[in-house]
Protein backbone atom coordinates (compact mmCIF):
# COMPACT_ATOMS: atom_id res chain seq x y z
CA UNK A 1 0.00 0.00 0.00
CA UNK A 2 1.66 3.38 -1.29
CA UNK A 3 1.60 6.00 1.73
CA UNK A 4 -0.38 9.37 0.32
CA UNK A 5 2.55 11.95 1.08
CA UNK A 6 1.59 15.03 -1.04
CA UNK A 7 4.21 16.31 -3.43
CA UNK A 8 5.91 19.67 -2.66
CA UNK A 9 4.11 21.04 -5.73
CA UNK A 10 0.66 20.10 -4.14
CA UNK A 11 1.81 21.21 -0.72
CA UNK A 12 2.88 24.72 -1.87
CA UNK A 13 -0.10 24.80 -3.68
CA UNK A 14 -2.43 23.96 -0.76
CA UNK A 15 -0.78 26.42 1.52
CA UNK A 16 -0.94 29.47 -1.04
CA UNK A 17 -4.51 28.38 -1.51
CA UNK A 18 -4.69 28.98 2.84
CA UNK A 19 -2.48 32.16 2.60
CA UNK A 20 -5.35 33.41 0.25
CA UNK A 21 -8.14 32.78 2.06
CA UNK A 22 -7.11 35.01 4.79
CA UNK A 23 -5.63 37.80 2.39
CA UNK A 24 -1.85 37.10 3.59
CA UNK A 25 -0.42 39.81 2.01
CA UNK A 26 3.45 39.83 -0.22
CA UNK A 27 3.56 36.72 -0.96
CA UNK A 28 7.17 34.61 -1.92
CA UNK A 29 8.06 31.47 -2.75
CA UNK A 30 11.68 30.58 -2.74
CA UNK A 31 13.45 27.88 -4.20
CA UNK A 32 16.20 26.91 -2.16
CA UNK A 33 16.88 23.15 -4.52
CA UNK A 34 20.28 25.04 -5.62
CA UNK A 35 21.93 26.05 -2.85
CA UNK A 36 23.72 23.71 -0.53
CA UNK A 37 23.15 23.12 2.74
CA UNK A 38 20.21 24.10 3.48
CA UNK A 39 17.13 22.79 5.76
CA UNK A 40 14.28 22.24 3.05
CA UNK A 41 13.85 22.76 -0.53
CA UNK A 42 11.27 26.01 -0.31
CA UNK A 43 10.50 28.42 1.97
CA UNK A 44 7.10 30.19 1.60
CA UNK A 45 7.12 33.84 2.63
CA UNK A 46 3.99 36.37 3.19
CA UNK A 47 3.09 38.83 6.20
CA UNK A 48 -0.50 39.89 7.97
CA UNK A 49 -1.18 43.35 9.02
CA UNK A 50 -1.55 42.79 12.74
CA UNK A 51 -1.11 39.58 15.39
CA UNK A 52 -4.98 38.55 14.81
CA UNK A 53 -4.02 38.39 10.90
CA UNK A 54 -0.97 36.29 11.14
CA UNK A 55 -2.68 34.07 13.49
CA UNK A 56 -5.73 34.04 11.09
CA UNK A 57 -3.19 33.10 8.06
CA UNK A 58 -1.58 30.38 10.14
CA UNK A 59 -4.54 28.97 11.14
CA UNK A 60 -5.60 28.57 7.52
CA UNK A 61 -2.63 26.93 6.32
CA UNK A 62 -3.24 24.18 8.97
CA UNK A 63 -7.04 23.99 7.94
CA UNK A 64 -6.55 23.67 4.37
CA UNK A 65 -3.78 21.53 4.34
CA UNK A 66 -4.79 19.41 6.97
CA UNK A 67 -8.28 18.93 4.73
CA UNK A 68 -6.58 19.14 1.18
CA UNK A 69 -3.40 16.68 2.29
CA UNK A 70 -3.81 14.86 5.35
CA UNK A 71 -0.70 16.54 6.63
CA UNK A 72 0.12 18.50 9.77
CA UNK A 73 3.46 20.67 10.60
CA UNK A 74 6.12 18.95 12.05
CA UNK A 75 7.07 22.05 14.24
CA UNK A 76 5.30 25.14 14.35
CA UNK A 77 7.23 28.09 16.28
CA UNK A 78 6.31 31.75 16.90
CA UNK A 79 2.77 31.58 17.90
CA UNK A 80 3.10 32.87 21.27
CA UNK A 81 3.98 36.45 20.18
CA UNK A 82 2.21 36.07 16.62
CA UNK A 83 4.90 38.50 15.16
CA UNK A 84 7.01 35.84 13.12
CA UNK A 85 5.68 32.63 12.92
CA UNK A 86 7.52 29.37 11.30
CA UNK A 87 5.60 26.38 10.20
CA UNK A 88 7.95 23.46 9.38
CA UNK A 89 6.59 20.82 7.27
CA UNK A 90 9.83 19.63 6.31
CA UNK A 91 10.54 20.40 2.60
CA UNK A 92 8.32 23.46 2.88
CA UNK A 93 9.07 25.43 5.41
CA UNK A 94 6.44 28.64 5.76
CA UNK A 95 7.11 32.39 7.18
CA UNK A 96 4.12 34.24 8.39
CA UNK A 97 5.47 37.70 9.52
CA UNK A 98 3.86 40.90 10.80
CA UNK A 99 5.09 43.61 7.35
CA UNK A 100 7.64 45.16 10.00
CA UNK A 101 9.04 42.36 11.28
CA UNK A 102 9.22 40.96 7.95
CA UNK A 103 11.17 44.05 6.74
CA UNK A 104 13.59 43.82 9.90
CA UNK A 105 14.56 40.19 9.30
CA UNK A 106 14.77 40.58 5.43
CA UNK A 107 14.76 36.74 4.61
CA UNK A 108 14.63 37.40 1.15
CA UNK A 109 18.16 38.97 1.68
CA UNK A 110 19.77 36.48 3.38
CA UNK A 111 18.42 34.02 1.04
CA UNK A 112 19.58 36.23 -2.40
CA UNK A 113 21.00 33.01 -3.67
CA UNK A 114 17.34 31.52 -3.89
CA UNK A 115 14.99 31.34 -7.04
CA UNK A 116 12.57 33.97 -5.78
CA UNK A 117 8.58 33.70 -7.11
CA UNK A 118 6.15 36.80 -6.48
CA UNK A 119 2.65 35.04 -6.16
CA UNK A 120 0.25 36.99 -7.27
CA UNK A 121 -3.01 36.62 -5.29
CA UNK A 122 -6.22 35.37 -7.00
CA UNK A 123 -7.97 38.10 -5.33
CA UNK A 124 -6.10 40.73 -6.88
CA UNK A 125 -7.18 40.19 -10.02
Amino acid sequence: MQESKASADELIAVILQGIEEVKGQDISLLDLRDIENTVCDYFIICNGTSNTHVNAIVGSIRKTVSKAIKDKPWHVEGEDNAEWILMDYVNVVVHVFQKQIREFYDIEGLWGDAKVTSVESSLNQ
